[in-house]
């Protein structure tokens, strides 16, 4: 099961009116491929894009209601079917990478993997940076597997669209904290992280490959979160 970044509204994912780029590849070489998802489909899902827009508005309205207090204006975004998307596969590879090199930077006592790795959360690193006592100035990467084109300081849990339990995140934070690690650490330019998108991770490559690949990846969807006003999500 891999992992890709999905940018766009919700009412396109959840029509399914998108494509992964393994899907895509397969369908310009006429190739075969079957994804299987973490949480298969139902039998009886809905496909209706109004039915699916109308529940997400509704579900959008209940989020911005219940955090209310901590925002100065009710959540937003561009919600529309018709509405660009786009999307990449950072893999685990990348994802762990990136979130892995966020946490070594703050704990730089801590053991760096040499190897790139899909293991994250059994990590020192991360563990610290996650425990309940430790403020992590990279919380936007570290959990959240949606974040909202909207800015604010906070991750939170709740229910999405379908009732899963997932941790949010504001990609407008996101973006911040990911330039803000980059600055501190490799320094990538807007070439270098151009090349390390397009030279991939590669599963037996070195962790400073995987963490480049993975923080550039990341960079360029949450820019395009922010500029399109849409949301950002990992689909596994």
């Amino acid at each position: 099961m891999g992992l890709d970044i999905y940018v766009g509204s919700l009412t396109r994912y959840h029509a399914g009116d998108w494509e992964t780029i393994l899907q895509r590849t397969a369908r310009e070489t006429d190739m075969r491929v079957q994804i299987v998802r973490a949480n298969p489909d139902p039998a009886d899902k809905i496909t209706d894009e109004a039915v699916i827009n109308q529940a997400v508005r509704q579900w959008m309205q209940g989020l911005s209601i219940g955090l209310a207090k901590h925002m100065n204006a009710p959540l937003e975004w561009d919600e529309r079917a018709e509405s660009p998307y786009f999307t990449d596969k950072p893999d685990w590879v990348g994802y762990a990478g990136v979130v892995l090199h966020a946490a070594c930077h703050e704990h730089p006592t801590l053991p760096r993997p040499e190897k790139a790795t899909s293991h994250w959360d059994t990590d020192p690193a991360w563990q610290a940076s996650t425990a309940p006592d430790f403020r992590s100035r990279f919380g936007q990467l570290l959990t959240p597997e949606y974040w909202l084109p909207v800015a604010f300081p906070f991750t939170f849990k709740a229910v999405d669209v379908v009732g899963n339990e997932v941790t949010f995140g504001s990609s407008t934070t996101l973006l911040q904290q990911l330039v803000t690690l980059n600055t501190e650490t490799f320094q990538g330019t807007d070439d270098d992280l151009a090349r390390w998108k397009y030279e991939g991770a590669g599963n037996q490559g070195s962790f400073e490959k995987s963490a480049q690949f993975g923080l550039a990846m990341f960079i360029h969807h949450a820019g395009l979160s922010v500029q399109h006003k849409l949301p950002m999500k990992l689909d596994y």
